[in-house]
């Protein structure tokens, strides 16, 4: 590196435009960047007030659980996003990192649109299926509609 010129402060390092080259994991599918920089994901919140709520969110088809979101917003399958979850009268926000792997779009009749949030298998998801399916007990394995199926 050149020494800097006298009576000019040196300039601080500056981070490359694009620290993830074409083809590197950035979550976009495809490994395109976008923008010249990673793309975050999209946060998706949700307060779930009560029991019957709750069991018309929760997609225990899932390997993991998942949880319908109601929005307008568009989405990817696969698409990460996080999500942040108030279960009826807990204190606790369950805060998990997913994957959209349902969406109901907008015009769907008799369906609220929305994605559905893949649980990730860590210990956040892992702790808000448990959560749920505590909540939910045995009527997790009833056959009334849900906002998914």
């Amino acid at each position: 590196m050149n020494a800097p010129v006298t009576g000019v402060p040196p300039r601080p390092a500056v981070a490359p435009a694009n620290p993830n080259p074409a083809g590197a994991n950035t979550g976009v599918p495809g490994g395109q960047a976008t923008g010249g920089a990673a793309q975050r994901p999209n946060v998706l919140s949700l307060s779930i007030k009560d029991q019957a709520g709750l069991y018309a969110a929760y997609m225990p088809f899932l390997s993991r659980g998942g949880i319908f979101v109601p929005s307008n917003r568009p989405f990817r399958l696969g698409e990460q996003v996080f999500l942040v979850l108030s279960l009826l009268d807990r204190p606790q926000k369950y805060q998990v990192q997913g994957t959209v792997a349902w969406i109901t779009p907008a015009g769907t009749p008799m369906k609220t649109p929305g994605v559905g949030v893949h649980l990730p298998d860590d210990d956040n998801g892992r702790s808000l299926k448990r959560a749920v399916e505590e909540i939910l007990g045995k009527a997790i394995e009833s056959g009334r509609p849900t906002q998914t199926l």
